[in-house]
């Protein structure tokens, strides 16, 4: 089962370093991975995506709690969250393509960020779904080069990921 794991982590070198680690040291796989400081200067949010069972990902929390620079670990599966991720995709655009890759762009509210006389540069959001769907409406002689930043998410409502 894919799981998206949140984290506050202490904002230091090495805490990525320590963090992905314990990931390989045990065999996991890291879908995705995204860093970024929080309006804490202090800390860092780090959302991760991995597949294993909830046993698997229960174990991999725990060992997540354990290391020094982590204040505190969520399983966003565990709640209602939203995710969505980011995608650039650049595109061959050519002749009667043009069109129909703008009806396409605009069908999954995405924006052409860039133009050529040859191509299209593309930005999406949405869940991985969607992203893939795009990808998959597209013909994949378009597709010239694509850029995904992998899940981002929150909880929904009042959970939240504090101190």
């Amino acid at each position: 089962m894919r799981h998206i794991i949140s984290l506050l982590m202490e904002n230091e070198a090495g805490a990525l370093s320590r963090v992905a680690g314990l990931f390989s040291a045990r065999g996991y796989n890291i879908e995705s991975l995204s860093v970024a400081p929080t309006e804490d200067p202090t800390l860092s949010r780090m959302t991760l995506v991995t597949i294993g069972s909830d046993e698997v990902v229960e174990q991999v929390t725990k060992q997540l709690n354990k290391l020094i620079e982590v204040v505190k670990v969520i399983d966003l599966n565990d709640g209602n969250h939203i995710e969505r991720e980011l995608m650039l995709v650049k595109v061959r655009a050519i002749d009667s393509d043009r069109e129909e890759i703008k009806r396409l762009t605009e069908i999954f509210r995405g924006s052409i960020i860039d133009v050529t006389d040859k191509s299209y540069t593309i930005e999406l959001t949405g869940t991985s779904s969607k992203l893939d769907a795009f990808l998959d409406t597209v013909k994949r002689s378009a597709v010239l080069e694509t850029v995904r930043t992998g899940a981002s998410g929150i909880g929904r409502g009042e959970w939240i990921l504090k101190v």
